[in-house]
């Protein structure tokens, strides 16, 4: 019995070192095989299975016999020993699983690590490139303001250049009229005035009471001359009848009514009632124009008998035919026609219903002269 278990005995420390020298081999590939391939390595665990399972049929059939001799005892010592030997083989697996842990979380980290400066560097590179074209954008827009200011300069420039050459010209316009015009004297005659006689400055003008153009002269620029110059002493206005008998048919006889009306110191009353109802005496015949003027005489509160018979008796158609003669020696070819000045200086001649301002620069000018 003794020999029989020795022998078994013996037989099974054979066993198991052959189980420990196979595994301790197959560990050894497996490190190998690992450095080399996964699929070596799912290949070499299968062989180690089966070899475990063979060893283990082993240890089953020495176990029987074991139990038949009463080594019980021994034979679960080497069980267990075969145990710590599987348990040596897990801890190298879980050694190997967490060498290739570490690797993949090494691997991950650098991934990022990468990653972020790869975003760090584009974005860099972004607000780089952002500043740059920012830069040039808004250097343009200098450029362009800077262009667009100079622009504006210069129109301002050429515009203030025009301005000044176009007021030179009309000094030199009026200059050149004032040297032509020394040698000419206006008679004033004995004609109606609206103003202050002693004014130093003069307007004769030659007019038309069924004149249109002469209408716009007395409704538009003549209020702006007597607010700015006759009221304050400065200008007088002498009026100088040139009636145009042939194109206005009405025009003698209101002239007569403006003489007539200034007989009794009423001219102004007159001159403005004449100019404002133009439209309606104008088409009147000879028969109803008499009637109409009288009644104009009564608006403006002078005696309407001396005034009709005044008119009806021509009393001062000489006067009328007198300023006409002197007109056309002057110049005067159509209504109305301006003469500004005085004897002492001379006159300047003004050609039509021209604005305010036209008469306002030869008025100062001589003003102040």
């Amino acid at each position: 019995m003794t020999e029989t278990s020795d022998g078994t005995k013996d037989e099974k420390q054979k066993d198991v070192s052959t189980k420990e020298s196979q595994d301790d081999y197959e560990m050894d590939n497996s490190s190998k095989v690992d450095d080399k391939s996964p699929d070596s390595t799912s290949v070499n665990n299968m062989d180690s299975n089966s070899s475990v399972d063979e060893t283990a049929n082993n240890d089953s059939n020495n176990d029987s016999t074991k139990d038949a001799q009463g080594g019980n005892n021994e034979i679960n010592n080497e069980d267990d020993d075969d145990n710590s030997g599987g348990g040596r083989d897990n801890d190298d697996n879980t050694s190997n699983d967490d060498n290739s842990t570490t690797t993949q979380i090494q691997n991950e980290e650098y991934a990022k690590k990468s990653t972020i400066s790869a975003l760090v560097i584009g974005l860099v590179i972004a607000v780089g490139a952002a500043a740059f074209f920012a830069g040039a954008y808004i250097t343009d827009m200098d450029k362009q303001d800077q262009i667009t200011q100079q622009d504006i300069d210069d129109a301002v420039a050429k515009l203030e250049l025009k301005v000044l050459q176009q007021q030179l010209a009309e000094n030199q316009q009026i200059q050149q009229q004032q040297q032509q015009q020394q040698i000419v004297k206006i008679s004033a005659d004995d004609d109606p005035v609206i103003g202050d006689p002693n004014a130093p400055i003069t307007i004769i003008e030659f007019s038309d009471f069924e004149c249109p153009f002469c209408e716009r002269f007395s409704e538009q620029t003549l209020p702006l001359i007597q607010e700015e110059y006759i009221d304050k002493g400065l200008v007088k206005l002498v009026y100088r009848d040139f009636p145009l008998q042939n194109i206005h048919p009405n025009a003698v006889i209101t002239a007569l009514a403006a003489e007539c009306a200034d007989d009794q110191g009423a001219f102004k009353g007159m001159h403005d009632i004449l100019f404002a109802n133009r439209n309606e005496w104008s088409r009147a015949d000879s028969q109803s124009i008499v009637g109409i003027l009288v009644n104009y005489a009564n608006a403006i509160e002078i005696d309407t008998d001396e005034f009709e018979s005044c008119v009806v008796m021509g009393t001062h158609i000489d006067d009328i035919r007198k300023d006409i003669e002197d007109g056309r020696a002057y110049g005067i070819t159509g209504t109305p026609g301006f003469y500004v000045g005085n004897d002492d200086i001379g006159y300047v001649q003004i050609t039509g219903a021209q604005p305010f301002e036209s008469f306002k620069r030869v008025i100062d000018a001589q003003l102040g002269s």
